[in-house]
């Protein structure tokens, strides 16, 4: 079951939609790569100009095949107009997870207890009956209050059913409490709510009637066929549409009504008979075999895929994405309606295994099966979407029992679970309590990668009273070697996310290397952005011009905190790029380039790029990120008042939005209104207490006011309530140096360092500090470190010098 795409927080949720920005406090603090002439400034000064950037949005893209060209007026005409030809296919697809996406509440559909069943969390009692053939829950409504409502509809159905409730406005909203449909024998057959040991009051987002709970927007597009949302921005309602209540086949094959008249020989079918009027062609595997190589025991496709249309076709729903489009064409890329996530640090692990919710695309486009030219139906049979064969039977296939389903191979005892191929190769996460989905990257177990960087492996995710070292010897006692399998870019990434030394070179390696996967090239080039590669750099040029759309849109982020100017010659051919994803990206890094300054031909594409980009932004016109991207947007574009108009629609929307009162804040901050931007970050920590973003900013603003003692609380506060935040770590310490508390400076950033061993401005700070309070034996330990980190560095050099000058010194003159 493809089920509700429910937000971890509300930073995932954005970054599904859009980018969220934090206001640097200044070109001075934010700069990261380049050392200032002056180790170090007081907090003031580096307060006197503060600019907003963007903390972009990770998104992917689709492959540089060629796709069906879309069949035109072509209209849908549902499920049972199929079946009259397609009857086998329609009897697999009855009572698959996609036919039972989404169900009108009935006898029939709804799986849970009703029969006056009580469920307590939280001080509340919510309770489940019957009024006739209405299914009913008294629950805490968006008051707070207990309230009757009728269940409309099921969502989903195994290991777990949803209920969705209709609310006013148009609104499906779905219920935080749901049916576990397992077996009792596996703990099921019990009511449960989806975040145990919350506390979900009806203010919070999450809370089965807020926003994050929102039917129209987080779940419809993958759970019905055709979906139009249609929301009203004006008068904020929805006449959310479909033409099939489940995922039909329609969904998958696109239009059926030319397909109709060509098989009647109705109308104009003769024009329709070289391509049957399919909208798309999902023929990958069509006289395609696997021989399996008696020698190495693997199989080899008999000849090679040429097109991704059925792997992107399933992507739509089964990848965390983002809609950038609703009228979807069948057999274009993915990337023209939709963003899918790099392999941030959020969603997955270094080594690429899932974290969080990744819906399967993500992972298999990882995959060695993936380059080998596997689809989704070569292991799944599309209509029913069960396994083409039981067990591991699935995977022999491909691959030679005699060799694979063996003792020697696995080393577990035949039948046992760890006999299993799935359970080394796709091991499991649990996800909404009760939904184990497994690791679709098909990888083999690296106990030496958790040793070094903390990932999973599938040994000790079942043998959990061993050590990964443990699970490292074992390996290398039964291959003689330490296995590193197909991806090799664990070591890399991580090295990239922790700015540790040597990785911008480790990242464009990567980058170049085209035997690794698009999408881990794709987000080492992302991860660049941290280095501020300049447009010369040679991996954004190969970026660029990669084959791969995902690497294309990733180049253009790369180059997102550099000058627009700098950059519009390098970027200037992805604001007419193939898929709309890229266009995009391109057009938000050169945003608030005057188009006047530039050639006829790339002012026009980046206009029509813009467009796209804001048109992306008002299909999420329900959600306060879309607004605070386009307030952001008209802000670099200096349309200043336009950009209040929508971050203060942000807030409307959702008045939690931390997002939002920052950069609304930062919006007043750049017109000299430190007062008005004041009060609406403490409206805004009312609601949001604790929220570490909006401490740090309120802070900021008491350092502009020179109002330190209540600078030091929110900055301090801010610290404490995000302790893995360098950035606020380092703003604090050098508030509290400003003020005479360099110990307490020097205690703030040791625990930060620790954490974050190669932040450079914590480095040169402590530098500083540690000098100031006469120590330049230790100042010397964490300029070494500067030194690793930039090697011939001039300026890093200098620094050495003179402190080896005053440890010299010390030691001439013990006083």
């Amino acid at each position: 079951m493809s089920k509700k795409k429910q937000p971890r927080n509300r930073k995932a949720n954005a970054a599904a939609i859009g980018k969220i920005s934090t206001p640097a406090p200044s070109s001075t603090e934010s700069s990261k790569y380049q050392l200032p002439l002056v180790w170090l400034m007081p907090l003031v000064a580096m307060l006197l100009v503060a600019i907003m950037f963007l903390v972009r949005r990770t998104k992917v893209s689709a492959s540089p095949l060629p796709t069906t060209p879309p069949v035109l007026d072509a209209k849908f005409v549902g499920a049972a107009e199929c079946a009259t030809c397609h009857e086998q296919e329609n009897s697999r697809w009855r009572g698959s997870h996609h036919q039972l996406a989404m169900q009108p509440a009935t006898d029939s559909t709804v799986l849970g207890d009703f029969s006056h069943a009580s469920f307590d969390n939280n001080g509340v009692t919510t309770t489940f009956s019957r009024n006739g053939s209405k299914f009913m829950v008294r629950t805490d409504g968006p008051d707070g209050a207990l309230h009757d409502y009728e269940i409309g509809y099921t969502f989903g159905v195994y290991p777990l059913q949803q209920y969705l409730i209709a609310m006013p406005g148009g609104r499906l909203q779905a219920l935080g409490i749901a049916w576990d449909s397992r077996t009792r024998e596996r703990g099921g057959q019990r009511w449960f709510f989806l975040y145990p040991g919350q506390k979900i009051t009806a203010r919070d987002t999450r809370h089965w009637t807020g926003i994050d709970q929102n039917w129209n927007y987080m779940c419809a597009d993958c759970h019905s066929t055709n979906l139009r949302k249609n929301y009203d921005s004006r008068t904020r309602t929805f006449s959310t549409a479909y033409a099939e209540i489940d995922v039909s086949c329609e969904a998958c094959h696109g239009p059926g009504s030319n397909h109709m008249s060509w098989a009647k020989k109705q109308g104009d079918w003769q024009k329709f008979d070289a391509t049957q009027s399919l909208a798309i062609a999902l023929d990958e595997r069509k006289g395609v075999a696997w021989p399996i190589d008696p020698v190495s025991g693997n199989a080899r496709r008999s000849s090679p895929r040429q097109s991704e249309r059925e792997i992107e076709t399933c992507a739509r729903c089964h990848a965390r994405r983002g809609e950038i489009h609703e009228d979807y064409v069948h057999g274009q890329p993915v990337g023209n309606d939709y963003r899918v996530a790099l392999l941030d640090e959020d969603h997955y692990f270094p080594d690429g295994q899932i974290k969080e919710e990744d819906y399967e695309y993500g992972s298999f486009v990882q995959s060695r099966m993936f380059h080998a030219g596997v689809t989704c139906s070569d292991c799944h049979e599309p209509h029913s979407s069960r396994l083409r064969a039981e067990g591991n039977n699935v995977c022999m296939q491909c691959h030679s029992a005699q060799k694979y389903d063996s003792p020697t191979h696995h080393f577990h005892k035949v039948g046992s679970a760890g006999a299993r191929c799935v359970e080394c190769h796709m091991p499991t996460r649990t996800y909404m309590i009760v939904d184990a989905r497994r690791d679709h990257s098909i990888r083999i177990p690296r106990p030496d990668l958790s040793i070094k960087l903390g990932t999973p492996n599938a040994c000790t995710n079942c043998h959990t009273d061993k050590s990964a070292q443990w699970a490292l010897d074992s390996v290398d006692k039964w291959y003689g070697h330490t296995p590193v399998g197909f991806q090799s870019f664990a070591e890399t990434l991580n090295a990239g996310e922790a700015g540790a030394p040597g990785a911008q070179q480790s990242l464009e390696r990567l980058v170049a290397d085209g035997e690794q996967p698009a999408i881990a090239r794709a987000t080492a080039l992302s991860l660049l952005e941290n280095f501020d590669p300049p447009p010369t750099d040679d991996a954004v040029h190969a970026g660029v011009v990669d084959d791969w759309a995902l690497v294309r849109r990733a180049a253009a982020h790369a180059l997102s905190n550099t000058d627009p100017a700098a950059s519009v010659n390098t970027l200037a051919p992805l604001l007419s790029d193939p898929v709309r994803a890229v266009r995009i990206e391109a057009a938000e890094v050169l945003a608030g380039l005057p188009a006047s300054n530039l050639p006829a031909n790339v002012a026009a594409a980046f206009n029509r790029a813009t467009a796209d980009d804001i048109s992306s932004q008002q299909l999420n016109a329900d959600r306060p990120e879309a607004h605070m991207n386009l307030g952001l947007l008209y802000a670099r574009e200096n349309r200043f008042d336009q950009a209040e108009q929508e971050l203060k629609t942000a807030l409307s929307l959702d008045p939690s939005f931390a997002p939002g009162g920052v950069n609304l804040a930062d919006l007043y901050r750049a017109q000299n209104r430190d007062d008005e931007g004041e009060r609406v970050l403490k409206d805004a920590i009312s609601r949001s207490p604790n929220d570490a973003s909006l401490e740090h900013a309120l802070g900021l603003l008491m350092v502009r006011q020179k109002r330190e003692p209540q600078a030091l609380e929110f900055l301090g506060a801010a610290t404490r309530d995000e302790p893995n935040n360098a950035r606020y770590a380092y703003v604090y310490a050098i508030a509290l140096n400003d003020t005479g508390k360099t110990a307490a400076a020097i205690d703030t950033l040791e625990s930060s360092i620790k954490a974050h061993p190669y932040d450079r401005d914590s480095l040169i700070a402590m530098v500083n500090f540690l000098e100031q309070s006469g120590d330049p034996a230790k100042a010397l330990t964490y300029a070494n470190r500067l030194d690793e980190l930039e090697p011939g560095n001039q300026q890093v050099m200098r620094m050495l010098k003179e402190l080896h000058e005053h440890l010299q010194d010390s030691k001439s003159d013990p006083r």
